[in-house]
């Protein structure tokens, strides 16, 4: 039984489809949606459930601006800003359109999937602020404004610069770093746009284990380059000198290991059919750990790492780390654990409480006279032949000719939401033409999708899947339809239903397999398309609503069951925590602890007068006293929702070794396989 499927025993809960709205427009839209805010001090990760890849982040005053990767898709460089680095919220795109060919356009067969605008250098200098960004094929180019919210100004430097990071000295100059395990060091011209002649100088030899993506910062004197590097699974590399030219010190891991107990997917091995497969690892692995990302210092002096972790198929994922300093360098963790991030822990200190925040609203009936910022295009669209207005609370999509899904122009997209999500598209389908076909697709490698097809004949509802090149036709009665996706990125499986009513929804075709790629360099997209076979434009589409529903929005799937008595059972096992007589603890047939609330998402297990207790060396008894730190545990769940339970004496978790039975508090972080056995399910 996999774990959702224990987790859904225990809550007796209903069966997936039970869960799906109802995609009726009379009835509103979804508005829930992830937030990593628990409402109690604490976060939990990922900070969006959507992918935000390559971050780069910056504090100008109280406010924290962030910035990522969005290749080919327009507008890119969406900018962020929050005032605690947990509640975020839309300020702007940097950049409209980045129309550099026909490729950018999907013109003449090309295109720019895996290409276009990516891990951008986000900087603040004297009252500006800078994103320099990769664009491949192109130099690399500079976005320049007063106010994050623009207006932005591109500009191209002379030279491309791979994975690069800017730094403004104190001096007044600037310095880039950038490229691959070498890694590169100049000084920047003081129009930023070239290097000054003479200053480049190879950093590293290809060894010493700095990897790529830099985060380049002067922290009290000292020169701080961190990196990602793949050694046996991501980790996070740093190096640092006493002048800004070296020479620099490397550190191999200030974060190493950290995925929270996530295991990887199978993973695409070939960009088009017939498609290969790889994977996943052995599940052992820390194939999806932390990497890519850097540090920054709050107005309370708290130091807080940012940085990204494979999800699998829903993309890559953003994630906030506490930093611990110790002999001069910036370890993600907590003092006992370094290098691990706790998946749920306490908030950031503000002057000041802040609301529950998020960026984007997901689902979206087209009744503004402008999209909605979480949408983007699938490459530079054709504005002529969109609309909001041509029928007002409707998005229309003209067609034009596409020979599939994956070379249509005018592809309206959002990234896919974990851990589960289901959009619902209301399409009217009256003016398609013959050759037109219109609906809702998983922009992926494969893709899936399931629409409209006009024929001579009428209107069929179509899935395709791309995986297995099948494609399942239902005759439409009607033209307007509901088309829906559930989308499980835990199980990595998405299912395919239509309606005709709003009501009652029918399955469609097999489940579709999700897969993490590489090639396009995102995750799964939800898309709204439109395209002609014919070779010739077609008629229009109509969209009248998109509902993205969410059943779980916060980082824990279930509350904590404060006041309440459980027991522990180990994952996949009958046995688990059991107190006996005197101080000892057994993994027996679990016995009943009371869950005592100590706050900030923190929990006491109490079994009569006793407490579980956790000693310095991380050895566990069940001693009688008053609780304390040493009866202290964070409560948190693996993002497949076992609970875990970090102790605040060790800040490493608690597990009943499955070999031995002996319990003890000292597993740096749950593993992927259970192998420490870490995880438990609760139950009453």
């Amino acid at each position: 039984m996999s774990s959702l499927a224990a987790l859904a025993v225990i809550l007796g809960a209903a069966p997936a489809s039970a869960l799906s709205p109802e995609a009726s427009a009379s009835k509103g839209l979804s508005t829930a949606t992830w937030t990593p805010d628990n409402g109690d001090g604490t976060f939990t990760n990922p900070l969006f459930y959507d992918e935000f890849s390559d971050p780069d982040l910056i504090r100008v005053g109280d406010w924290f601006y962030l910035t990522g990767t969005t290749m080919h898709t327009m507008p890119g460089l969406p900018i962020l800003r929050s005032k605690d680095l947990v509640n975020w919220e839309f300020v702007a795109y940097a950049l409209d359109k980045l129309d550099l060919g026909p490729a950018f356009r999907l013109e003449d067969g090309k295109n720019i999937y895996g290409q276009g605008i990516w891990a951008p250098s986000f900087r603040y200098h004297d009252g500006k602020f800078y994103i320099f960004s990769n664009v491949n094929g192109q130099t690399t180019q500079i976005f320049t404004a007063a106010d994050p919210k623009g207006p932005w100004t591109r500009t191209s430097m002379k030279r491309s610069f791979h994975d690069l990071s800017v730094l403004f000295d104190d001096d007044g100059k600037a310095y880039v770093v950038w490229d691959h395990q070498t890694m590169h060091l100049a000084q920047l011209t003081d129009d930023l746009t070239d290097i000054v002649p003479g200053t480049e100088r190879v950093l590293f030899a290809k060894d010493a284990g700095m990897g790529e993506g830099a985060h380049f910062y002067k922290i009290d004197g000292k020169y701080y380059i961190i990196s990602a590097n793949y050694a046996g699974g991501f980790r996070m590399p740093a190096a640092r000198a006493d002048h800004v030219l070296g020479p620099y010190e490397v550190n191999q891991a200030i974060s190493l290991h950290e995925d929270f107990g996530m295991a990887s997917s199978k993973r695409t091995g070939s960009p088009k059919p017939p498609f290969t497969f790889w994977g996943p690892t052995p599940v052992a692995k820390h194939d999806l750990a932390l990497h890519q990302g850097g540090v920054v210092q709050t107005p309370a002096g708290e130091w807080w790492g940012f940085s990204m972790m494979d999800f699998n198929s829903v993309g890559r994922l953003l994630g906030l780390s506490p930093i611990t300093w110790k002999d001069g360098w910036p370890y993600f963790g907590l003092p006992g654990n370094l290098t691990r991030t706790p998946r749920t822990w306490v908030k950031p200190k503000t002057a000041a409480p802040q609301p529950v925040r998020v960026p984007f609203r997901r689902s979206d009936d087209f009744s503004a006279p402008k999209l909605q910022p979480l949408w983007q295009w699938n490459h530079v669209p054709v504005d002529g032949k969109w609309s909001l207005s041509e029928r007002p609370g409707f998005l229309r999509l003209h067609a034009l000719p596409a020979t599939t899904f994956y070379d249509a122009r005018n592809t309206l997209t959002q990234r896919a939401i974990g851990p589960m999500s289901t959009p619902t598209v209301l399409l009217d389908a009256s003016n398609l033409k013959p050759g037109d076909t219109a609906g809702l697709g998983l922009l992926n490698l494969p893709y899936a999708t399931l629409g409209v097809e006009k024929r001579a004949e009428g209107l069929d509802v179509v899935l395709y899947d791309q995986h297995p090149d099948k494609t399942v036709r239902v005759k439409m009665t009607g033209t307007r339809v509901w088309l829906r996706a559930n989308c499980d990125f835990l199980t990595e499986r998405a299912r395919f239903s239509y309606s005709f009513d709003g009501v009652t929804f029918t399955p469609i075709g097999d489940e579709v397999e999700l897969f993490y790629q590489t090639f396009t360099f995102q995750g799964v997209r939800y898309g709204l398309f439109n395209y002609n076979t014919t070779g010739a434009e077609g008629g229009f589409a109509d969209f009248d609503s998109i509902d993205v529903h969410q059943p779980h929005t916060h980082g824990l799937m279930r509350p904590i069951p404060y006041g309440r008595s459980i027991r522990l059972t180990s994952f996949h096992a009958t046995t688990g925590l059991a107190a006996g007589g005197g101080a000892s603890l057994a993994s027996s047939a679990p016995t009943r602890f009371e869950v005592v609330d100590r706050r900030l998402g923190r929990v006491a297990l109490r079994s009569g007068g006793r407490y579980v207790t956790v000693g310095a060396d991380g050895g566990v008894t069940v001693a009688a006293g008053p609780s304390g730190k040493a009866q202290d545990f964070q409560w948190i769940e693996t993002p497949t929702g076992e609970l875990v339970l970090m102790s605040l004496a060790t800040n490493r978790f608690l597990r009943i070794d499955p070999q031995t039975g002996d319990i003890r508090a000292d597993s740096p972080g749950p593993m992927p396989d259970n192998s420490d056995g870490a995880r438990f399910i609760w139950s009453e």
